[in-house]
């Protein structure tokens, strides 16, 4: 699933892609699962014609803010959930298997004319969707998009502690809420629990004041270092998803990187969770 730092190396390329474009057409390829016209004006002959105004990215969403062909506000929201991904092609470039949507771009002036000027929406898993709506995603019933929680990089420590205190179970699922901070998934929640040397199973109530700091500042931390990462491995390849330089999350049987133990691996609720026994010890701490 993509999460925070992939989505937003994603916007920057968009952004510098995209905005000030206009969409000269706009093809769904088989089966239209993946789109969601709230409008109810029709998904292609609304969009076609729009300019792309700004990208922005919100927890685990992408929004994109457009005005139509006769200047009308129009909003593009994409949930990708697991398996979604966005790809920047030649219009004649070969299409990836499950390709569902492709949004033709005008010709830029600042790009060749074998510039990458469509933009194709690929989902194997057919999860993810793509709303079109008149109002802000906020607004219009996007679901999930009106209760997410604020952006992890946005908040204070005294705020992330205020808003850690409500919730009683295992601390990775706190992080992976999206009521809780927006943009965090199973992959860096596994890195963000690593860097704090935090095991995945503590309940968020037995942990300590020091570890809370811990667990705020190794959020922080990774999401900064993985984004920057990310940028430099995925360049100008928005459908690709480079995760090599993870510490543990699917890592299993490797060494880790801080102690050389192997990393270790657990399977609950449909969720892979890796980790080190060595430096992210269980049991119960009374604290916070």
């Amino acid at each position: 699933m993509p999460e925070l730092p992939e989505l937003e190396v994603v916007r920057d390329v968009l952004t510098r892609r995209m905005v000030g474009r206009s969409i000269t057409s706009v093809e769904i390829i088989g089966s239209a699962l993946v789109v969601r016209d709230l409008t109810n004006e029709g998904f292609v002959q609304t969009l076609t014609g729009a300019r792309i105004a700004e990208v922005k990215r919100r927890g685990k969403f992408l929004a994109f803010t457009l005005t139509d062909a006769h200047g009308a506000p129009l909003y593009l929201t994409l949930n990708p959930k697991l398996t979604g991904r966005l790809q920047l092609a030649a219009p004649a470039a070969k299409r990836m298997a499950k390709t569902h949507v492709a949004l033709k771009l005008q010709q830029s002036d600042s790009f060749e004319e074998s510039d990458c000027s469509e933009l194709r929406y690929v989902d194997q898993k057919q999860m993810g969707q793509l709303y079109l709506t008149r109002q802000p995603p906020e607004q219009a019933g996007v679901p999930d998009f009106a209760g997410m929680g604020p952006e992890p990089l946005d908040l204070s420590f005294d705020d992330f502690k205020l808003r850690l205190k409500p919730f009683r179970g295992e601390i990775k699922d706190v992080l992976v809420r999206s009521d809780f901070v927006a943009g965090i998934g199973n992959a860096y929640a596994d890195e963000i629990l690593w860097a704090a040397q935090i095991h995945p199973y503590r309940k968020r109530t037995s942990l300590t004041a020091d570890e809370v700091q811990r667990l705020y500042d190794g959020m922080r931390s990774t999401l900064i270092e993985a984004t920057e990462k990310v940028r430099a491995e995925m360049g100008e390849n928005i459908h690709l998803k480079p995760r090599d330089f993870l510490n543990v999350h699917m890592k299993t049987g490797q060494p880790c990187p801080r102690c050389g133990a192997p990393i270790a691996l657990v399977g609950a609720n449909q969720r892979i969770t890796n980790f080190c026994r060595a430096c992210q010890p269980g049991g119960l701490i009374k604290g916070m």
